[in-house]
């Protein structure tokens, strides 16, 4: 049995991963196609694209039907976070990634992401580095991080961009996924949390591996799934052990401190405008998207 996984573990260090690349979708017409050609055009060697549509009635299945490489179906579900986690139930691959319907990969993201994981096999996941984009592509800011750090994340932000968060395929089956039933807005901000409090390993890559876009569409942009996504997130950091009061406030500036240390130290950058202010003439009152569990709805 030990020499297999010695022999296993060889495999993987000498041969790139396979990488599955999970995308839910619905009514995403507008955005798909360029999310699909940016995987296309990563000529990684071995991977595969599943799409996992929610019942689109625009013209999305209409552009999946165009691409005979893709792994896809058409159904109702329980929201993006439950199609995400049939997605990666299907996957065949020992590295899985989950790319949004209106978001794109930077060239040579996925060979960053398989040589990373040749290079550690240790690592359970990596994450990498993001920019943000408006809907024709232009860029609004740019995040580099240092490496996954759980006091941060749990006190004071999720500075992990879930479209650069890879898992092995055994890690997403250890964790469950998604707990799709419980949150509307931040199933990822709660897998990557428990990444850390359960202790895996969670390596990061210095490359901008995704273009997020935020644009009239899409969710990221609706002041009222931020509102929502803000209260889930609370909830989140009270159950990963942040303090009411004075407590919690301090520990969230000295965590917010310490993460713009760190990015000066190790990356030469820090954020001296925040994120958030930058993005603030990109929201809206209302985005334009669809929604299979009433988030269009809030």
């Amino acid at each position: 049995m030990y020499a297999a996984l010695v022999w296993e573990k060889a495999r993987f260090m000498n041969t790139l991963p396979k990488i599955s690349v999970v995308t839910p979708c619905l009514n995403s017409e507008h955005t798909i196609r360029q999310t699909i050609e940016s995987v296309l055009s990563q000529n990684y060697p071995d991977f595969e694209h599943i799409v996992m549509d929610g019942g689109s009635t625009d013209g999305t299945i209409g552009i999946l039907k165009e691409y005979p490489h893709l792994a896809w179906q058409s159904g109702q579900d329980e929201g993006h976070y439950d199609a995400m986690n049939r997605g990666v139930a299907a996957a065949s691959g020992d590295v899985i990634g989950i790319l949004n319907a209106d978001d794109c990969y930077r060239d040579h993201a996925l060979h960053a992401v398989g040589r990373a994981f040749r290079a550690h096999p240790d690592w359970d996941a990596l994450f990498g580095d993001v920019i943000f984009v408006d809907s024709e592509g232009h860029e609004i800011f740019r995040r580099k991080e240092t490496g996954y750090d759980y006091d941060i994340l749990r006190f004071g932000m999720c500075y992990v961009s879930h479209p650069t968060l890879f898992l092995t395929k055994e890690t997403y089956a250890k964790t469950g996924g998604y707990r799709h039933r419980e949150f509307l807005n931040c199933c990822d901000y709660d897998l990557i949390l428990r990444l850390g409090r359960d202790g895996y390993r969670v390596g990061h890559v210095r490359t901008l591996l995704v273009a997020f876009r935020i644009h009239e569409f899409g969710q990221t942009a609706d002041l009222r799934v931020a509102d929502n996504m803000h209260k889930e997130a609370s909830q989140l950091r009270r159950e990963h052990g942040l303090p009411g009061g004075w407590g919690g406030r301090l520990l969230k500036v000295f965590a917010r401190a310490k993460r713009e240390v760190l990015k000066l130290v190790l990356r030469g950058t820090c954020d001296l405008v925040p994120g958030g202010v930058k993005m603030r003439r990109h929201m809206r009152d209302q985005t334009t998207f669809s929604s299979n569990i009433g988030l269009d709805e809030l």
